[in-house]
């Protein structure tokens, strides 16, 4: 109850504030409820258990498929193919990153163990090209054994928090001071006319009762798709499941927003990011320094080149190619986090433009992740 109570309030809790202290609307309830939640999870206020660590992944398991449809109802397609050309250029620097940094990492710590450190490399381009569900999948594929696999994921989870929090608290204005702003002025200036002061509007209007009848409709639409969604994936295999369930609902949802009288509901973009606040409470809370315990040092050094190598050649790259901060952050955390992170980019960067797109790229990731990180496990070992 301490956990569900805890994901529902602080963001109610964050969103008064800001309202009573207009100043902290410019750092953004997102960025405010992300780091409450890891100082509950530092601090030990949030039990650091498997009981609740199930309890809090149940929460994102619940929030994700709320907030997808939610965020994309007032999606403008059209606007889908002029970002598509820098969207394709990220994702392919995306993958270059993360191919890079796992050959240096192994180039660097893989000569004592080979076979161990080409399995870890594996895995980690199967994480950071498809999420969970592929470093499993990879990690089967090439036959690790669990404590391995158990080791790697923690790491990858804990530096993943720390690349997390920097792109969420610092990403769009260090980035800013190496790559181009978002191309689609047009776009991006009728975005910010809509949701400039979004965390302001979600405490003062959200919930107000005149609005109370679209959002029920948003609500029961949203329902419906999940529904759908799900009844699509069962369909498939178990190990699918989660890949084809957010492929299924973000597919409906793009169909519904179509619909003129869907796209224009009101508040069903900030309705989606208060799932995206009560999502990131969860994930932010099951931070702990339990993990640092008992470290292998170089098998976290190799982790740690591997993660944050990916995001920073990934920035090297964008440069090079010229494409675009928004476009960047949201391919790389599409990428190193999976699709579910998509919205809370989207959110921050006040640009729902790249929500639809980001999804797309990491749906991809899901789709080649597996293959990806088995391939370059069998390449690494010829260097």
């Amino acid at each position: 109850m301490l956990i569900i109570l805890t994901c529902i309030l602080l963001p109610l809790l964050v969103l008064w504030l800001i309202y009573r202290f207009p100043v902290l609307n410019k750092v953004g309830s997102i960025i405010l409820v992300y780091i409450f939640g890891c100082a509950l999870g530092l601090a030990g206020i949030i039990p650091d258990d498997e009981a609740t660590h199930a309890l809090q992944n149940s929460i994102v398991s619940v929030a994700v498929p709320f907030a997808i449809p939610l965020m994309l109802f007032s999606a403008d397609i059209k606007s889908w193919t002029r970002l598509a050309p820098p969207f394709l250029k990220s994702m392919v620097g995306g993958l270059a990153a993360c191919t890079l940094s796992v050959v240096i990492g192994f180039v660097m710590f893989g000569r004592e163990d080979p076979q161990l450190y080409s399995s870890v490399g594996g895995m980690l381009s199967g994480k950071y090209t498809g999420g969970d569900v592929n470093i499993a999948s990879v990690k089967t594929a090439l036959g690790v054994d669990d404590k391995t696999y158990g080791v790697v994921s923690a790491y990858s989870m804990g530096l993943s928090a720390i690349y997390l929090f920097f792109v969420i608290v610092f990403g769009k204005k260090t980035l800013g001071l190496i790559l181009p702003a978002f191309k689609d002025d047009r776009e991006k200036v009728d975005i910010d006319l809509k949701i400039e002061n979004h965390d302001s509007e979600l405490f003062l209007g959200l919930f107000r009762r005149d609005n109370l009848k679209d959002l029920g409709k948003a609500l029961l639409l949203t329902v419906i798709i999940i529904i759908l969604g799900a009844g699509i994936a069962m369909l498939f295999p178990k190990e699918a499941f989660q890949s084809v369930f957010i492929l299924s609902i973000s597919l409906l949802s793009i169909i519904a927003s179509i619909n003129k009288r869907v796209r224009a509901i009101k508040r069903t973009f900030e309705l989606g990011t208060f799932f995206i606040l009560i999502f990131s409470v969860a994930v932010a809370s099951q931070v702990s320094l339990k993990v640092l315990s008992e470290v292998d040092a170089n098998l976290i050094s190799f982790t740690a080149i591997v993660t944050f190598g990916s995001f920073l050649l990934h920035v090297l790259f964008s440069a090079i190619m010229r494409v675009d901060t928004d476009t960047t952050l949201t391919t790389s955390i599409s990428l190193i986090c999976s699709p579910p992170f998509v919205p809370v980019m989207g959110g921050l960067l006040h640009n729902k433009a790249v929500i639809g797109p980001g999804i797309a790229v990491g749906l991809f990731g899901y789709a080649i992740g597996t293959y990806f990180g088995f391939g370059l496990a069998k390449l690494l070992l010829w260097l």
